[in-house]
């Protein structure tokens, strides 16, 4: 049985990306030109064919993003793991009226393609908690995906 390719998330995924999430972004490594894999959890879908996240503004993340725009995000969701393929853009430089300096990033979806071994479904959501003051993060997230929502 071959696994689900699509062009654009479906609407569980596009739910599924409403909120603020753990998920691996990999890049082409501009020193290197190797794979690089990195932890977010700013990131949210504006529509079905765009998703956008944030990221600190000298990440390699957009040194890497500016030397080649191909990425992928690998989210499990959905009782499945999907590898979402697309070209990024700087959407702004700097969000405004956030206490970080941070980048936002726009991505065209180009491919969604469920990547699930065969025979398995995905049981619980990968789970993580803040290490520093939980109400600074609280209030930080909020201003982080609002900003996103705005944009």
């Amino acid at each position: 049985m071959a696994n689900r390719v699509e062009n654009q998330l479906t609407e569980p995924l596009f739910k599924e990306m409403q909120k603020e999430r753990f998920v691996t972004l990999a890049t082409v490594d501009y020193a290197t030109g190797g794979p690089n894999v990195h932890a977010l959890s700013w990131i949210m879908a504006k529509n079905e064919k765009t998703i956008y996240f944030a990221v600190e503004s000298h990440s390699r993340i957009i040194q890497n993003i500016k030397e080649n725009n191909q990425v992928i995000v690998h989210i499990i969701a959905d009782e499945s793991a999907y590898s979402i393929a697309g070209k990024t853009t700087i959407k702004e430089d700097v969000l405004n009226h956030l206490p970080l300096k941070l980048t936002l990033v726009s991505m065209r979806i180009d491919e969604v393609r469920d990547v699930m071994f065969y025979g398995a479904k995905m049981t619980v959501q990968p789970h993580y908690n803040k290490t520093y003051d939980l109400e600074a993060a609280s209030r930080l997230d909020e201003q982080v995906m609002d900003a996103m929502k705005k944009a």
